[in-house]
């Protein structure tokens, strides 16, 4: 089979589009010929060499995929050759062909393509968990949301603004400003102003004698890493940050005292431990899907481009400009 590779880290010049011997599943795997797959920041992070990888190069990166079942390992049960499945947190995703454990399988609906589901799982879930697991948005929060026009993004401000949210949306550029607001942000600004005090100002209340109530927003979900001090300023005094990302560089230390100081809470969140069972992921998925199917979340795709040029889509996702997905095509 066919393969996107790496064997050094560096920039998207180092990626390798190459043969690599076909998987062969193992006790309790799958086979899985992909048709879509998910490209993601994380991919990046792995190219660069930010990331721990497992095994010796070249390296394949990729977690996320949709496809059918081309081949069943031993003691598998309930799956079988031919079936429409996909996945969100099992390595080696971008290439023709790919092993997964039964455990992590998601079956597909039919009315659910691959191009929708390698769109929305990985980072559909992670919206998902942000806003039930991380900080359950209740009816009323003001919520700020960066890069919301991106990816996670525009899935989150979605997901927010379905269960009751006001959302304050951070973009990179003016082109993006629509996407926000169409996906539910009640106002948007720059990344390059003062967003601090734009949260401030969203969810300030003022009573009859011109006292300033409360200030800062209920939640920050922040995935920009850089920012995480700023955005802990943008929360008001008893508020929550939840730091998942680093796509703009790693954050700066915080001083408890500080959190301390302003009764503010800060929580780190990670897909890979709220995926824990396979019941997890199932239900979780299918609550996925059917917002979907009801046409409640849409999935935005960036960009298609064929798994050969992936060099490109890394390129595409590290310049900012896309919004929503970028899928990679066998």
């Amino acid at each position: 089979m066919q393969a996107l590779t790496f064997s050094q880290y560096g920039g998207p010049e180092v990626l390798v589009w190459q043969a690599v011997p076909d998987p062969v599943p193992g006790l309790g795997e799958v086979s899985i010929l992909t048709g879509a797959i998910g490209m993601d920041f994380a991919d990046c992070y792995r190219r660069q060499g930010r990331y721990h990888l497992r095994g010796a190069a070249p390296w394949i990166a990729g977690y996320e995929a949709a496809g059918e079942v081309e081949a069943v390992g031993p003691g598998v049960a309930g799956i079988k050759v031919g079936d429409r499945v996909a996945f969100a947190d099992s390595p080696f995703a971008h290439a023709q062909r790919v092993v997964v454990p039964v455990a992590k399988l998601i079956p597909l609906p039919d009315d659910i393509s691959f191009e929708v589901a390698a769109a929305v799982l990985l980072q559909g879930l992670t919206a998902q968990y942000l806003v039930r697991d991380s900080h359950a948005i209740k009816e009323g929060d003001s919520v700020l949301v960066h890069a919301a026009a991106g990816g996670v993004g525009l899935l989150l401000v979605q997901m927010a603004n379905l269960l009751g949210a006001e959302i304050l949306g951070i973009v990179s550029r003016e082109s993006k400003i629509q996407s926000a607001l169409d996906a539910g942000a009640k106002q948007v600004v720059l990344f390059g102003e003062d967003w601090s005090q734009a949260a401030r100002d969203f969810s300030s209340e003022v009573d009859e004698a011109g006292l300033v109530l409360s200030e800062g927003v209920d939640v920050v979900y922040d995935s920009v890493g850089s920012t995480l001090q700023k955005s802990l300023e943008a929360a008001r005094t008893g508020g929550h940050v939840v730091f998942f990302g680093m796509a703009g560089g790693d954050p700066v230390p915080v001083d408890p005292r500080y959190l301390m100081d302003t009764s503010k809470s800060l929580t780190g969140g990670d897909l890979w431990n709220v995926l824990r069972t396979r019941k997890d992921r199932l239900n979780r998925a299918e609550e996925l899907f059917d917002w979907v199917r009801r046409g409640l979340l849409k999935v935005h795709v960036a960009a298609r481009i064929p798994l050969a040029d992936g060099a490109e889509a890394h390129r595409l996702l590290e310049s900012r400009t896309t919004t929503g997905k970028v899928l990679l095509i066998p």
